[in-house]
């Protein structure tokens, strides 16, 4: 059964949804308020933020995803060089470093403009896409702030295949 089959009313909040599937995976999670939640998705490398927010004036639901990180303040132009090559492989939503709070962010907007309204797969592509997102950059990263790696070098570690099997 399809997750959207299980909710009859087409008019549910996305919030709501939001909350079914953080209950549903076990993730940790506060609404925040009627239009807002937050939740803690564990990954390989981090546990991630993620901060979904409706906004009914726009028909927007707004997704962002952090992690802490701690760059050496001689390494932002790196960063930066490296945020420019990442965001040119992400083809929904985008990554940006908010210095003052030590955050390294992925953004995404899911526009439901003319009362359209969200499926629960689409909001579990949402929520899946920036942990993969975050987990596939988080490695070139650390690379570009602690060793010394180019920002081209740090980001073939994340976009190189694997092969074989382990």
């Amino acid at each position: 059964m399809a997750l959207s089959e299980q909710f009859i009313d087409d008019d549910i909040h996305p919030i709501d949804i939001v909350e079914n599937l953080a209950a549903d995976h076990a993730w940790e999670f506060d609404r925040i308020g009627d239009d807002q939640i937050a939740m803690a998705v564990e990954g390989q490398w981090r546990t991630y933020s993620i901060t979904l927010a409706w906004s009914g004036y726009d028909e927007t639901l707004r997704l962002v995803c952090t992690f802490e990180m701690e760059p050496p303040g001689e390494k932002a132009g790196e960063l930066y060089e490296l945020l420019n090559l990442v965001n040119e492989q992400c083809w929904t939503g985008a990554f940006s470093w908010w210095n003052r709070e030590k955050l390294m962010v992925f953004r995404y907007g899911l526009v439901l403009a003319g009362g359209q309204a969200a499926t629960p797969e689409q909001i579990a592509t949402l929520i899946t896409s920036s942990v993969l997102n975050a987990e596939r950059f988080y490695p070139a990263f650390q690379l570009v702030s602690w060793s010394g790696s180019t920002p081209a070098e740090a980001l073939q570690v994340a976009i190189a295949e694997a092969y074989g099997r382990a």
